[in-house]
């Protein structure tokens, strides 16, 4: 498979050339602390990465480097990893933000990671993922004036709907889990 991410000189040509824009942060992946923090120490912008990381032990390596200065994409670690991930993070001046793309469910899970950790940059959550996603949870995210309002309901503050689910099955062998498998 042929790698598609830039390497350390084409990122920081890429940031040469953007220097002039107001970014909130440059996303940059990498797969080497020491370059990530190489780029990092030339970017203008601030860079968050590490979404492609589980665990925090794959975590540690970029914060000793202070390789970033948001630490990202928290979900795929599940709320009891993210909270050793920000604690970490944490302790090296590196704040946090779980990304979100993937429904109700985890915008609530996220809301309550991003309630109990002091280092939280951003919270992401994506409003319009699936025409019928209301339907897929007992409850959705309430939004007001740009803030998530906290659920004073047990649990996450939202169920998925069972019923609203076998309404909407898969269509076939398509998401992450089969890719380059034949459908």
């Amino acid at each position: 498979m042929r790698e598609w991410f830039a390497k350390t000189e084409g990122y920081l040509k890429i940031l040469r050339a953007i220097a002039d824009l107001d970014m909130f942060w440059v996303e940059i992946d990498s797969f080497n602390p020491e370059a990530l923090g190489y780029i990092r120490r030339q970017s203008p912008h601030p860079v968050s990465s590490c979404e492609t990381l589980l665990g925090l032990r794959e975590f540690l390596p970029y914060f000793r480097e202070q390789a970033m200065d948001v630490a990202i994409d928290t979900p795929c670690n599940g709320v009891w990893q993210s909270m050793k991930i920000a604690s970490a993070a944490e302790a090296c001046e590196v704040n946090v933000a779980p990304h979100n793309f993937y429904g109700h469910l985890c915008t609530m899970m996220n809301a309550h990671f991003s309630a109990a950790v002091p280092n939280l940059r951003i919270m992401e959550t994506d409003i319009d993922r699936l025409p019928w996603d209301h339907e897929l949870f007992t409850h959705v995210p309430e939004i007001e004036n740009g803030h998530l309002i906290m659920p004073e309901r047990p649990g996450w503050g939202t169920e998925p709907n069972e019923d609203a689910l076998r309404a909407h099955p898969p269509k076939g062998n398509v998401g992450l889990l089969n890719y380059g498998q034949k459908a």
